[in-house]
């Protein structure tokens, strides 16, 4: 089932970004590659049942089993040995990131308070995008009454861009409503 961003993005944006920076081969046009959701708490290097409601979260937002992230150096001040489990991140392709990413610009950004707008300033300079959501709540699968804790996530678009100019391009024709 290809999703409506995903039809939009060969009938429109494709030919769109070849006429705006005169593309002389097709497979030069950036395309979205992958999107990243990581989720990471403090809290759930000592208890079990917070990575448990982390990954049943993810996969509801995102309709696939999330991976369990462990820490990867021991940290004294942060009571933290290598090997425990901190966090848990998924990571879209093809469909579902099609499905994910219209979902989150056109249904959960909006559902923000007091939104204006995605920050400008947070793609990389080689093209990806990095933002972080303060609430799982903007989601519409996440019901209010079931969580134990709002927590934020870190999401990153991973564009086959060259520059940021040509993923913000990118971007903006797929949605993402960024603040002017």
């Amino acid at each position: 089932m290809a999703s409506r961003l995903k039809e939009k993005y060969t009938q429109e944006i494709v030919p769109a970004l070849i006429k705006k920076f005169e593309y002389k081969n097709i497979m030069q046009v950036p395309k979205l590659e992958k999107v990243v959701i990581n989720v990471t708490n403090s809290e759930a290097r000592d208890n079990q049942k917070v990575i448990d409601a982390i990954i049943n979260d993810l996969s509801k937002i995102t309709g696939q089993r999330p991976m369990i992230c462990r820490a990867k150096k021991s940290v004294a001040n942060f009571k933290l040995r290598v090997g425990m489990k901190i966090g848990a991140k998924v990571t879209l392709r093809r469909d579902k990131m099609y499905e994910f990413v219209d979902k989150f610009f056109n249904i959960a950004l909006p559902r923000v308070r007091d939104f204006r707008g995605i920050n400008l300033n947070a793609f990389d300079g080689k093209g990806n995008y990095n933002m972080g959501i303060r609430e799982q709540l903007i989601f519409p699968e996440i019901e209010y009454e079931k969580i134990d804790k709002i927590r934020g996530m870190d999401i990153c678009f991973v564009t086959t861009a060259k520059t940021d100019e040509e993923a913000y391009e990118l971007l903006s024709l797929m949605g993402a409503p960024f603040h002017k």
